[in-house]
């Protein structure tokens, strides 16, 4: 497995971990269901956004 696949794998482990921590503390059923998605979406993004920024471009082929 590469290290990119390892670090989005581990990001969303914690992103589900956060969100099964606010269900069981009973913070979530206070939030309105677009905010929660709003906020979910934005962490995916965000994950999927550092994932990007951190991956080196492939060096260009030679056009011989």
């Amino acid at each position: 497995m590469r290290p990119l696949h390892v670090y989005l794998v581990l990001y969303f482990a914690a992103l589900f971990g956060a969100v099964l921590t606010l269900w069981q503390a009973g913070i979530l059923a206070r939030v309105p269901l677009a905010w929660t998605m709003a906020s979910v979406l934005a962490a995916v993004a965000l994950g999927v956004a550092l994932m990007l920024a951190s991956t080196r471009p492939a060096p260009p082929a030679d056009a011989d």
